[in-house]
């Protein structure tokens, strides 16, 4: 364990009458092995006994050699790939057209059609937290990858059947010339509820997949991020050119088949690859631990924690939660240390980890609180981001959009977006990470954290890029026609500077928050990724309500009106562009106050890419001691 109780000088921290050393050593190796056993019940209890069990299906993959051997790898990992390409394209040929689905099909207006796309989108994200947290604690990411995919299969076949018997009518309508018929409620009510059948299943199946992927390797791999994050985008690419295409022409029951499709077989393609793949079997539910270091600190709250040689660990190089390495204390948040302060009452008292914890299992909840910050800041960003599936589209149904006898949807704009993420990806780890590396001495060039905080300086500059666009797009209108004469390819800065900004930003965060969650909440970390594109897909529904309520009143408008012509969404885009600037400066401020977790594995710490701090002497200290 991290300290050696019998040696330890604990008592002075305790209020005994006279120090009783000898017995005190005793005392405090036997109190230490039946609380270690107490934690190690409970939390198999709470596990199921699944952590208990040997080889690649019940182990950590850092952990125990025995499972290097036949499985994992980049072979495994390239049908984890596979199906991220194919579940994206599946998900956002249903996505990237929805706005114009609204508007066109159930007639809609504009604000209102953004605001359910922002909404529904929102929910997609919303949904990886539940399926991160029945990835970590009960089904494993193997059977929760599977389970949501199968939910994306049925969402996508009710939508199909719904939008054939009930919505399309006539046949091809909705294409921007010919209307559709109104739809009855029944037809509503089960379209809304295949969308949201999709949006359960694909934002349940992403942080598991992207943390599954993650385990095919011995150690955090930051390309195979990189590659998912591609994965994702060539999904992307053939969903918004040839779907949307199919789409725009009114032949949407086409494009919903072909997306069901390409989920089925994404579905089978994972399926194939199972007897290959590296599996680590859940470790129970991560919520009671992280309420039994607060509990214990609020029970402990007028205790002044020892020095931090004096708390709580279990002995061994193993933690007290099955399958997660012990984590190396921290100085940040030390109140939270009154959990890990061993007291008299301790040692005489009923043994319960509501009353005492270990230090790991204090840095997990601290590990917890320290991302939040961080977190919080990038909703901004997710703001940025949910425009180019919103406002971006209808600005661009509003332009020129004829390349001489060819007419390029709106939606398939985004293109471009994907373009710019490819191009960026190589640029970034063929030319950036080696020249950032050599003046820097980090061999990922630049950390995680600094990736993210340039990505919100190119999303700022994407919104400023909107904005003239938009300016410029009102200059060539006219009060007789509803598309400016403006060409639609005067998007293309916007969407190729937010192409840019999400290399920086998502794939760093894929990185980041994968990296700093402790081994037991490994799928957490990567539904925060999600999760901070659903608030800021609330978030923008929330400002266009605000936006709309406050500058459309009495004759006026307002900035996001039905017709475009008559409002000002450049304004729109620059107070976005304005908040992110206000949150970059937030950001700064977080990024700098930010410590990485240290790990101990194999009896040696291991920083992290954000940390790097050194093993001071109290680090030494402990280390010593495991």
């Amino acid at each position: 364990m991290i300290l050696s109780l019998a040696t330890s000088p604990i008592w002075k921290f305790l209020p005994l009458e006279e120090p009783r050393k000898a017995g005190m050593a005793n005392s405090l190796i036997n109190f230490s092995n039946e609380i270690a056993v107490k934690v190690r019940d409970e939390d198999a209890q709470a596990e199921n006994g699944n952590c208990n069990k040997n080889g690649p299906e019940g182990t950590n993959p850092r952990m125990d050699s025995r499972i290097k051997k036949g499985t994992g790898g980049w072979k495994s990992a390239t049908f984890v790939l596979a199906n991220q390409g194919l579940a994206t394209l599946s998900f956002f040929g249903v996505a990237v057209n929805l706005v114009l689905f609204l508007t066109r099909v159930l007639n809609q207006e504009s604000a209102d059609a953004a605001n359910s796309v922002s909404k529904w989108t929102g929910t997609v994200y919303l949904f990886s937290l539940v399926g991160a947290f029945l990835s970590d604690s009960y089904w494993g990411r193997y059977l929760t990858c599977a389970v949501f995919q199968l939910i994306l299969v049925a969402g996508l076949g009710l939508l199909s059947t719904t939008s054939w018997l009930f919505l399309i009518k006539p046949t091809n309508c909705g294409d921007g010339e010919i209307d559709c018929m109104p739809t009855s409620s029944v037809g509503i009510a089960i379209f809304y509820s295949s969308i949201y059948l999709v949006a359960f299943g694909y934002g349940g199946h992403q942080p598991a997949l992207a943390t599954f992927g993650a385990d095919q390797f011995d150690e955090a791999n930051g390309a195979f991020f990189a590659y998912f994050y591609f994965a994702l985008n060539a999904g992307c690419l053939f969903s918004n050119t040839l779907l949307v295409y199919y789409e725009d022409t009114g032949r949407w029951t086409l494009g919903f088949l072909v997306s069901l499709g390409s989920a089925v077989i994404a579905l089978l393609s994972y399926l194939v690859g199972t007897r290959g793949y590296r599996r680590v079997k859940p470790c129970g539910n991560p919520l009671p631990r992280v309420a039994q270091v607060f509990t214990a600190t609020a029970k402990k709250w007028n205790v002044v924690p020892p020095h931090p040689n004096d708390l709580y660990e279990v002995e061994g190089t193993e933690s007290a939660i099955k399958g997660s390495r012990k984590i190396l204390h921290s100085n940040e948040l030390e109140f939270l240390d009154k959990a890990a302060t061993i007291t008299e009452t301790d040692l005489h008292g009923p043994k319960s980890p509501w009353k005492l914890c270990t230090v790991t299992q204090v840095e997990e909840a601290k590990c917890v609180l320290k991302m939040l910050p961080i977190w919080l800041c990038t909703i901004i960003y997710s703001v940025v981001f949910t425009q180019m599936a919103s406002l971006f589209v209808e600005q661009g149904d509003v332009m020129n959009t004829k390349i001489g006898n060819f007419r390029l949807p709106a939606a398939s704009m985004s293109v471009f977006d994907i373009l710019s993420v490819f191009s960026c990806t190589g640029l970034y780890r063929r030319v950036l990470v080696p020249l950032a590396g050599r003046l820097s001495g980090n061999p990922k060039g630049i950390t995680e954290l600094q990736r993210m905080g340039v990505g919100l300086i190119i999303g700022m500059l994407s919104m400023v890029a909107a904005g003239a666009t938009e300016i410029e797009r009102l200059k060539h209108t006219r009060p007789d026609q509803k598309s400016s004469s403006l060409s639609i390819l005067w998007q293309i800065p916007q969407y190729v500077l937010v192409g840019a900004s999400e290399v920086f930003m998502y794939v760093g965060q894929l990185e980041f928050f994968n990296g700093q969650a402790p081994d037991g909440i490994k799928s957490f970390g990567s539904s925060l990724c999600m999760a901070s594109i659903s608030l800021g897909n609330y978030v923008s529904s929330l400002l266009v309500n605000m936006v709309t309520g406050i500058t459309a009143r009495g004759n006026n408008p307002g900035w996001i009106p039905n017709d475009l012509n008559s409002g000002h969404i450049d304004r729109f885009y620059f107070l976005i562009a304005v908040l992110t600037a206000f949150d970059f400066v937030l950001y700064l401020f977080c990024a700098k106050w930010y410590k990485g977790i240290n790990l101990i594995e194999d009896g040696e710490i291991k920083e992290t890419g954000n940390n790097k701090q050194g093993k001071d002497q109290d680090s030494v200290q402990m280390m010593n001691r495991v």
